[in-house]
């Protein structure tokens, strides 16, 4: 099966409150694209924690050499439990390595970690904490279709508390998907600083996706635009998505530009 061709593009900005108070962003983002796959991986980093900028560069890091060896090495596995599978194994890889390199201090690099694996014939994707991912995919009365994909279980009923990579029961949290679509076309990561632009939420409590704010997100990476980066930062650092998060905010999206 040949592997479709995306075109990639993130980037984490620091918040607000970061940068009134001189301090540097803790999100990361990182991506890597092999023969075979592409990773693509988002981390947010614990405010709380004195080396949280450090643990989510080093996870995302991690996170693409190990999903990208894992699922390269099983590019033929067939979407359902082998993805499921290969997710969890790629993670403990990258928790092992995380734990190796940082030794007893590892709490204080505590950082969630959200992935997804774009492989021939299904995407993968895994959650350890609470970012969250937006897929496009088929269209509706000529509307681009826009869906949340399932997100770990809130760990408590407190909005603030999360699951870190290094949390002692993190994999207990950690959630796995798996999706044979051959209509997905975009991709987008985001931390938890982007929640109240990105997504909606009903009086139920459920959520979904903005569905203006992804298509505006999107549309601009499929034109391909000059400075990009530019671009991005500045949205990222918008008077409007300030007043709703200050907060550091990641934006990490891919867009499909063959069909392999």
């Amino acid at each position: 099966m040949t592997v479709p061709s995306w075109r990639i593009h993130g980037l984490s900005v620091e918040g607000y409150r970061h940068r009134r108070q001189g301090l540097p962003c803790q999100d990361a983002c990182g991506w890597v694209v092999t023969s075979a796959v592409a990773v693509l991986a988002v981390a947010d980093g614990a405010g709380s924690r004195p080396r949280s900028e450090e643990g989510s560069r080093l996870a995302v890091k991690l996170a693409a050499e190990h999903f990208a060896r894992r699922a390269g090495a099983a590019v033929e596995v067939q979407p359902g439990e082998a993805v499921h599978e290969l997710l969890r194994d790629a993670l403990q890889d990258v928790s092992d390595d995380f734990l190796d390199r940082t030794g007893s201090d590892a709490p204080d690099f505590a950082t969630t970690l959200t992935v997804v694996v774009l492989a021939p014939g299904w995407l993968g994707h895994l959650t350890v904490g609470d970012g969250f991912v937006v897929a496009r995919a088929g269209t509706e009365d000529g509307e681009r279709q826009f869906h949340l994909l399932p997100q770990a279980a809130a760990v408590s009923e407190y909005s603030n508390e999360t699951v870190f990579l290094t949390s002692p029961d993190a994999a207990r949290w950690t959630h796995t998907e798996c999706l044979s679509d051959d209509g997905i076309d975009g991709v987008l990561l985001s931390t938890d600083g982007l929640a109240q632009a990105m997504l909606n939420r009903s009086a139920s409590g459920a959520q979904s996706p903005n569905t203006s704010f992804a298509d505006a997100v999107f549309r601009s990476l499929d034109t391909a635009p000059d400075d990009a980066d530019g671009k991005l930062a500045a949205l990222l650092r918008s008077d409007r998505l300030t007043a709703l998060n200050a907060d550091d905010k990641t934006l990490l999206r891919a867009v499909r530009t063959s069909r392999g």
